[in-house]
């Protein structure tokens, strides 16, 4: 598999430019992944297509913000670093194999295939990192097909998850769960919803590295950490 094109279409920047082999992705600054250079080949010009990428984000008001995932072109990591550019948020991927997981019943879980007002709701409460940002998420969020689950009680949506088919993997984003929801096992139900509607026994997720309690869960599923990325931002 290749991850970071995995990830790349699981969440699509509604601006994207190529140049000389380079993906420049922008989506109203609002998450780095689709707001980063996806750099999977090598330019003919590594300078020129560093400060191209600089001048896009220039442009938009925006840092410069590189991917730097598995596939990245070699050498790319180590040029950003001596250029000034801080190595922040790093993620891990994990995924799960055909035939691991538990595929027992779960509770009461709605599935759309288009999110609701009290879904992105409650994503936000939990994700949102913006304030007005919640318009420009969505766009991203809806820009492929995904699923979108949620446990509600008495009409308010507690825990939320978005499933991507994507061949015969499921990639699986937005796991949130309101503050006094949680440790009642509802991420768990959502995750097990989204699976089981799928139909399909492997899927990847991503987590960050200080998120070990989530990491924890995961593991619990059967998902293990294959690899990870971080970004580069100046």
């Amino acid at each position: 598999m290749n991850f970071d094109l995995l990830v790349h279409e699981a969440w699509p920047a509604y601006e994207q430019r190529p140049h000389d082999g380079w993906l420049l992705r922008y989506a109203g600054g609002v998450t780095k992944r689709a707001n980063s250079v996806l750099a999977v080949d090598q330019p003919s010009d590594l300078d020129g297509a560093i400060r191209a990428a600089e001048a896009f984000y220039a442009e938009r008001g925006q840092r410069c913000v590189f991917s730097i995932g598995p596939g990245v072109m070699p050498g790319l990591d180590e040029e950003l670093g001596r250029r000034g550019y801080a190595e922040v948020d790093p993620t891990y991927l994990m995924t799960r194999s055909q035939g691991a997981g538990h595929p027992c019943a779960v509770g009461a879980v709605r599935i759309e295939e288009r999110p609701w007002d009290g879904w992105l709701e409650t994503w936000w409460a939990v994700d949102g990192r913006f304030s007005d940002g919640l318009s420009v998420a969505e766009r991203v969020c809806t820009g492929v097909p995904a699923w979108y689950a949620a446990y509600e009680e008495d009409g308010r949506v507690l825990s939320v998850g978005r499933g991507v088919p994507q061949g015969d993997t499921l990639g699986i984003y937005c796991m949130a769960t309101l503050p006094e929801a949680r440790r009642k096992g509802l991420a768990r139900t959502i995750l097990r919803a989204l699976t089981r509607h799928a139909g399909v026994g492997s899927a990847y997720l991503v987590v960050t590295e200080k998120n070990t309690a989530a990491q924890k869960l995961y593991r619990s599923e059967g998902f293990e950490i294959t690899t990870g990325y971080h970004y580069r931002v100046r």
